[in-house]
C-alpha cells in the first residue's frame, strides 16, 4: 500500500485561497505543494463551500461527519459550529409557516436550495429534522425529465384551468395530439403532478341524531339595518385550496357590513357555527337581534337554536334552495375566494397559508376596503363615524 501524504492546515487554506482567486490551475497548485491527486483539492474546496473548515485541521484517517467530532476539538470550534447551526435554524423558522408537519417535499427542496449557499445541506436537513438522503431523493425526483405524454397532459390541464377530469383529458389527448391511452394512465399522471379536477363537495343534509328545526324567513331580503346589532347574517363556505378541505363560518353585521366573528375548521359540524356565534355575542349588548342563515343542518340543529334563544336572538332562515335570501354573506364568501385565491392562479398551498390568507383578507375587508354602501368608507371607519 502506498504512503499517504499529510498536508498541514496552512497548506490546505493556502490552496483554497489560490483556487478562489482564479489565477492558478489545479496543475500549478499541485506542482507547487507536491499534491499527487487533484481529488484532494476538490475535497478541500467542498469542505470550504459547505462550511466545514474545521475538517482542514483533522489528520489522516480522522475525518468525521458534522456534529460527530472528537473530544479534543477546541471549545472555540465547537462554539462556532453550534452558532452556525442556531443561525440556520432561526432563518429556517422564519421561512417555515407555523407547523413544520405541513412541510411538503416541494417546500423542503425549495427552502434548502435557497439557503444552501449560506449553510451546508447537512445543517439545513438537521434543522428540518429530515435525513439528508431524503432531501436528495426528493430533489432528484423533481429533476426527472417529463415524458412527452406527461407534458401533453399538463398542457391540457393548464389550458382548461384544471377544471376537467381524467376522462375528459383523455378525450382531449385523442383530439389534439392523436394520442390514445388508457384512462388509468392519464389518471395516474394527473395524480403524480396533483392535477386532479376539484369537485365541489356536497353538503350534508342532516346530522346524525339531530332533528331539524326550521324557522320562518324574518329577514325577507331586507338587508338594510338602522343600528348596529340589529340584523346579522351567517353562512359556511368551503375553502378547497390547501392540503385538505377547510370550512369558513362567518357572521356579518348588516348595519356596516363588518365581519364580527369567524371561525375556520377542518369539519363543518355544529360546534363550528356555535363557536362562531359565541364569538359574535361576546362583549356585545344584544336587543331584538335577527340572525339569518340558510337551512343547513348546522343551523337547524336543536343545539344551535337553543343557544341562540338563550342569547335572546331571533333566528331566521332562507327558503330552501334559495341562496338570494342570504345574498350579502354569499357575496362576501364569493369575494374572498375570487380576490384571495382564484385571482392568484393555481398554486400549492398548505392549510396554514390558506388560514393566514383568509385572516389577512378579513382584516383588510373590515379596516381598509371601501364600500359604496358605506359612502366609500370601510366597515370599521363607518362604525367609528356612526359612534
Amino acid at each position: 500500500m502506498g504512503k499517504k501524504n499529510a498536508y498541514s492546515e496552512e497548506v490546505k487554506k493556502t490552496v483554497i485561497e489560490m483556487k478562489l482567486s482564479g489565477e492558478y490551475s489545479n496543475r500549478e497548485i499541485m506542482d507547487k505543494f507536491g499534491i499527487t491527486n487533484v481529488t484532494q483539492i476538490k475535497w478541500w474546496m467542498k469542505w470550504y463551500r459547505e462550511g466545514q473548515q474545521y475538517r482542514l485541521a483533522q489528520g489522516i484517517g480522522k475525518q468525521y461527519s458534522y456534529g460527530k467530532g472528537p473530544a479534543e476539538l477546541s471549545e472555540n470550534d465547537q462554539l462556532k459550529r453550534e452558532n452556525e447551526y442556531l443561525k440556520a435554524q432561526i432563518e429556517i423558522l422564519k421561512k417555515v409557516p407555523r407547523n413544520r408537519e405541513e412541510l411538503v417535499p416541494e417546500a423542503v427542496v425549495a427552502l434548502v436550495e435557497k439557503l444552501r449557499d449560506k449553510y451546508c445541506v447537512t445543517i439545513l436537513c438537521k434543522c428540518l429534522d429530515i435525513p439528508r438522503s431524503t432531501y436528495y431523493r426528493w430533489r432528484n425526483r423533481d429533476q426527472k425529465v417529463k415524458t412527452e405524454l406527461e407534458k401533453q397532459i399538463i398542457e391540457i390541464c393548464k389550458h382548461h384551468k384544471f377544471l376537467i377530469g381524467h376522462r375528459t383529458v383523455r378525450a382531449w389527448l385523442l383530439r389534439e395530439y392523436k394520442t390514445k391511452v388508457n384512462r388509468n394512465t392519464v389518471q395516474r399522471i394527473m395524480q403524480k403532478y396533483n392535477l386532479q379536477c376539484r369537485v365541489k363537495p356536497k353538503r350534508n343534509n342532516n346530522i346524525a341524531g339531530e332533528m331539524k328545526v326550521v324557522v320562518p324567513n324574518h329577514l325577507n331580503r331586507n338587508f338594510k339595518a338602522s343600528r348596529p346589532n340589529e340584523k346579522w347574517v351567517t353562512d359556511i363556505t368551503y375553502l378547497p385550496f390547501g392540503q385538505s378541505m377547510l370550512y369558513l363560518s362567518t357572521i356579518m353585521d348588516l348595519f356596516k357590513n363588518e365581519i364580527i366573528a369567524y371561525r375556520i375548521s377542518t369539519s363543518q359540524d355544529v360546534s363550528l357555527v356555535i363557536n362562531t356565534l359565541k364569538d359574535a355575542v361576546e362583549g356585545r349588548e344584544l336587543n331584538s337581534i335577527i340572525l339569518h342563515s340558510d337551512q343547513g343542518s348546522q343551523y337547524t340543529s336543536h343545539s344551535f337554536q337553543r343557544i341562540a334563544k338563550e342569547k335572546g336572538i331571533t333566528t331566521s332562515m332562507s327558503r330552501k334552495g334559495n341562496c338570494l335570501d342570504n345574498a350579502v354573506i354569499e357575496s362576501f364568501h364569493s369575494t374572498i375566494k375570487s380576490e384571495e385565491f382564484y385571482s392568484q392562479g393555481r398554486e400549492f398551498l398548505t392549510n396554514s397559508i390558506v388560514i393566514e390568507r383568509v385572516e389577512k383578507f378579513i382584516n383588510h375587508y373590515n379596516h381598509t376596503r371601501l364600500q359604496a354602501k358605506l359612502n366609500y368608507l370601510s366597515p370599521i371607519e363607518f362604525r367609528e363615524q356612526a359612534a
